[in-house]
């Protein structure tokens, strides 16, 4: 007897290959993203796209905040062109990371989310950095410091 799952059929394997592979392409994960940042060069800048006060209650390790409503090109200058960018916001239940990917990629710049956000990050039992002078996002010396990573 059909119910919700079976009642419409599953994509044939070649077309959910591709769909599934095609996701990569937009989004990374909270355990990759640790990851990443683990090995001291991780290739991209990730960024803590909430408010500031969220931002100092806890964030990413090594995220520079940079609110999504901020996100213009002369802040971005810091960074080359091909520069990836990772973005992530509170969790499932909140747009805003999707808002800054949208932004990002609007400036020509390379974007993926970091799906789960930080509720995801605290899933994985991962911790976070408090801040009470949060970067904000842009500055030469971060951007600095984030470039040097990147390498």
């Amino acid at each position: 007897m059909p119910n919700a799952v079976t009642e419409i059929p599953a994509a044939p394997p070649e077309l959910a290959l591709a769909r599934f592979e095609e996701q990569f392409r937009y989004e990374t994960d909270c355990w990759d993203v640790h990851e990443a940042l683990a090995d001291g060069s991780p290739g991209f800048v990730l960024l803590d796209v909430r408010g500031p006060e969220a931002f100092a209650r806890g964030h990413v390790p090594g995220a520079i905040h940079l609110p999504h409503r901020k996100i213009i090109a002369s802040r971005l200058s810091f960074w080359p062109p091909d520069t990836l960018f990772v973005v992530y916001c509170a969790g499932p239940h909140c747009n805003g990371a999707a808002r800054a990917a949208v932004r990002l990629a609007r400036l020509g710049r390379p974007v993926k989310i970091m799906t789960g956000g930080i509720t995801g990050w605290l899933d994985e039992g991962f911790e976070l950095a408090k801040s009470a002078d949060p970067i904000s996002g842009g500055g030469a010396d971060a951007a600095e410091s984030v470039q040097e990573a990147a390498r």
